[in-house]
This record gives structure tokens, sequence and C-alpha cells, in this order.
């Protein structure tokens, strides 16, 4: 559903992914008619990034956790 969003209203998707001051300026670049297709790849590419964030985010917790049950890991 972002990635649709992603292409279609760039700024919306900067804002779905708590990055406002971002959302804003793609915004002002997607007010261009040639600034959108720039706007829709910065979009595609930070929801690539947000995704890859969140990963790693729930593995290291997952980590943690595991670590914590075994009494500390080494």
């Amino acid at each position: 559903m972002r990635f649709i969003l992603a292409i279609l209203l760039p700024w919306v998707v900067f804002f779905t992914i708590r990055r406002p001051i971002q959302g804003v300026c793609c915004l002002l670049l997607q007010l261009t008619l040639i600034g959108w297709i720039p706007a829709a790849i910065w979009a595609v590419y930070s929801l690539g990034q947000y995704r890859t964030d969140r990963k790693i985010e729930d593995t290291m917790a997952g980590n943690t956790r595991a670590d914590d049950k075994e009494g500390g890991g080494l």
C-alpha cells in the first residue's frame, strides 16, 4: 500500500514513516511537474530504508530477548 502511495503521492509517505520535514521538502519538489519523478524515487528509496531499519530493530530486539533468557550470551 505504501509503495503505491510513494508513487502517486510521494510526500504523504514521509509523514507515514514519521519524517515530516522530509515530507514538506518532498511536497515542494512534487509541486513542480518535473520534480514529481525525483520525489517518487526519493519516497520509494526512503520507504525501502525504513523497512530495512525496522527489520534491523526487530532483529536486535529479538536477539536481546534471547540473550536475556540464556543468561547473558557469552
